[in-house]
């Protein structure tokens, strides 16, 4: 395989990988989770503070209503003392409170279908969450499992593509020459073996050969008389004396 096929296949996986990471289911979930809780607390934020705003109100409203029914009894104070013009002034003013108090009124009957449905969607996130978060481990656990199969699945793959079985005829060529190269060294080894088993033959015969000729040999001498032993040769000294002798009979 040549240097850019095998670039490519590097740059594949490389892209694959970053592809997969972006992907992964098991992050996914964590994030959705948390992004969940996020979404629950802002909205435990949003009703606490549509309940402080309706109570905001409900008090507005009832200091209305106390204020009008204050002005209305200034109203029948100002009568009873013969002041009308005092009168017809607090009753207006019981008036307008009477109205700020029915639009309050209004307004808090509005906060609290906001609230209520606040608090339906809360409980309703509150449960996806409890749900979300038991389900999770099963998703990952079937996430993992689904991308070892798909690994092995492409591992199988791969060992069926061309480059894979070139290398493997590559191997299977270079186990079969290492064989051949072992047996030509056992064959050198017997025809050393054999070649020492002959000279061994050869060595033995000549020792042979050469025992018969000795044996020739001393035949004869076995055969023929003793030789008599050689006669003694006189003593130097007795040699001396008889020189001795016939000097002086000389003399």
């Amino acid at each position: 395989m040549g240097l850019l096929d095998r670039l490519s296949r590097l740059i594949r996986a490389t892209l694959n990988d970053l592809i997969g990471q972006a992907e992964d289911p098991e992050k996914i979930l964590e994030q959705t989770v948390i992004e969940m809780q996020d979404d629950l607390i802002r909205l435990r934020q949003a009703v606490a503070q549509a309940i402080a705003t309706q109570k905001r109100t409900e008090r507005q409203c009832a200091q209305s209503q106390t204020s009008a029914e204050d002005w209305y009894r200034r109203a029948q104070l100002a009568l009873q003392k013969g002041d009308e013009s005092l009168a017809r002034e607090a009753l207006s003013r019981r008036q307008a409170l009477q109205e700020t108090a029915t639009a309050l009124q209004t307004q808090i009957d509005q906060q609290r279908v906001i609230v209520e449905k606040l608090k339906q969607n809360m409980r309703l996130l509150e449960g996806k969450i409890s749900d979300a978060k038991t389900k999770k481990d099963m998703y990952i656990a079937r996430a993992r499992s689904a991308k070892a199969s798909q690994r092995l699945n492409e591992m199988l793959g791969n060992v069926g593509t061309q480059d894979a079985m070139a290398a493997f005829e590559r191997m299977e060529e270079k186990v079969l020459q290492l064989e051949s190269q072992a047996e030509a060294v056992a064959e050198l080894n017997a025809g050393d073996s054999i070649e020492k088993q002959f000279k061994s033959l050869e060595s033995s015969s000549v020792d042979a050969e050469l025992a018969a000729l000795k044996a020739q040999i001393a035949a004869p001498m076995l055969d023929s008389p003793p030789a008599s032993p050689p006669a003694s040769l006189p003593n130097s000294t007795d040699a001396e004396i008889e020189q001795l002798r016939s000097r002086l009979e000389e003399a």
